[in-house]
């Protein structure tokens, strides 16, 4: 049996380990990630595969910290493998220990693969964390798309690497969503062919981008996410990427506010600030309790192990 609670980041579910996941072995978070990889890997399918979860899934075990200053460590998972980091997931994460009370009041750090970030609940209920430094790696990335031509866009990181794109035709709206997510999957495939890539790293996650439906926004997404499941929030380390490549290109300051819609309307608010010569991105949204769970794994069940 593994406990979890369930959360959504503003449309995003988020479900956290809360008992009967053996401590992952290492020193780091990156070792832990990879010891989990190799010896674990059955449980990650159990707890986010269907038929206990789905491909939208983005699951959490919290580790004993890294580092002394650090509330624990954060392993992020989904369907299809592990994350450097998850911003909506990290929302989820400290709305779940909110809620059971085990988070002192005020920010607190959390060590992830990418590298630690810290987080602080607002009075209003949202959660605003500072993630690891972003940057824009390339402005002018050009791949071949079948039946698009020659695409170009941008490659940034901010805990997982994007590559960013003006949608080319297909109107970036919920009703949209299944030829959006066919398009942002034929794009990385042309991706990986070629071989567009920075730093002999794959990029794994496709954002196309439209004009915002909301007032309080200036952009509006569609995410794909590593496999084929789409991001129901803005996304925090794709905004997070983002903001690195509108100031990369002299189009938003630090500290100048910038609003990121979802394919389902819903907001992440993000900033730069610049630290050490470092852009460090802060994003702010709210995640919501949706469930308290007990996963069962019979010995006869034929999908105990998920359905792969």
């Amino acid at each position: 049996m593994i406990r979890v609670i369930d959360s959504h980041t503003e449309g995003e579910p988020t479900r956290v380990v809360i008992e009967g996941w053996p401590e992952p072995e290492g020193r780091t978070m990156v070792e832990r990630r990879e010891w989990m990889r190799s010896h674990q890997d059955g449980l990650r399918r159990r707890v986010v595969l269907e038929p206990r979860g789905h491909e939208a899934i983005v699951g959490a075990v919290l580790t004993r910290p890294e580092r002394r200053t650090s509330h624990c460590g954060i392993v992020f998972f989904n369907d299809v493998g592990y994350l450097g980091m998850c911003g909506h997931g990290l929302i989820g994460v400290v709305r779940t220990l909110l809620a059971r009370n085990e988070l002192p009041s005020g920010p607190a750090q959390f060590d992830t693969p990418a590298g630690p970030v810290v987080a602080t609940p607002g009075e209003d209920g949202s959660i605003t964390f500072e993630n690891v430094p972003a940057r824009c790696v390339a402005h002018q990335a050009e791949v071949q798309v079948d039946g698009i031509g020659t695409l170009v866009g941008e490659i940034g990181y901010g805990g997982n690497w994007f590559f960013f794109a003006e949608s080319p035709g297909e109107p970036v709206t919920y009703p949209n969503r299944a030829r959006l997510l066919a398009l942002s999957k034929r794009i990385r495939e042309s991706l990986w062919e070629q071989g567009v890539a920075n730093e002999a790293v794959p990029i794994d996650h496709v954002e196309l981008l439209g004009p915002p439906t909301r007032p309080d926004a200036d952009s509006k997404n569609f995410v794909l996410c590593p496999g084929e499941a789409y991001d129901r929030s803005p996304c925090g380390t794709g905004t997070s990427a983002k903001l690195a490549c509108l100031h990369a290109a002299g189009k938003l300051a630090v500290g100048e506010r910038w609003g990121q819609e979802s394919i389902t309307g819903s907001l992440f608010e993000g900033r730069l600030i610049e630290r050490q010569g470092t852009l460090v991105p802060t994003i702010r949204g709210r995640a919501w309790i949706t469930a308290e769970s007990t996963l069962r794994f019979e010995p006869d069940d034929p999908f105990a192990d998920g359905i792969v």
